[in-house]
């Protein structure tokens, strides 16, 4: 959310996205906490959709090989709401995501947001 008040005020990010204006940091809040597990997946569905017809367009070779990395990273987080936060073994309040990306494009193909506090392969099924 501190990023978004960044942005805010950033006469070029705004420049960058052809916007006057983007929501004040309560606004977005507000908006994010509405979408429940469901939404999300609905999304990524269509992202996965929109996915599989660029991938029929590739060529042969592209679908010679799919390595599929995953990663853990802990990602502080500053905010005073700490719902579904948890102090990493850093000490540090914030999240532990879990990405899958697609090794030769570099595309991510899931991010599952876990607490700080959760191994590294917890989640991965």
């Amino acid at each position: 959310m501190q990023d978004i008040e960044l942005r805010r005020n950033d006469e070029f990010f705004l420049d960058s996205i052809d916007a006057e204006r983007i929501p004040d940091p309560t606004t977005a809040g507000d908006f994010c906490r509405r979408f429940t597990p469901h939404h999300i997946n609905r999304s990524q569905d269509a992202f996965d959709d929109v996915r599989w017809d660029v991938w029929k367009q590739q060529d042969r070779s592209f679908f010679e090989q799919a390595t599929i990395e995953m990663d853990g990273t802990i990602v502080e987080t500053t905010g005073p709401c700490k719902q579904g936060m948890d102090i990493s073994y850093k000490g540090i309040w914030g999240y532990h995501p879990l990405v899958f990306t697609l090794v030769e494009t570099g595309e991510v193909l899931r991010l599952v947001n876990r607490s700080g506090n959760r191994p590294s392969q917890e989640g991965a099924v």
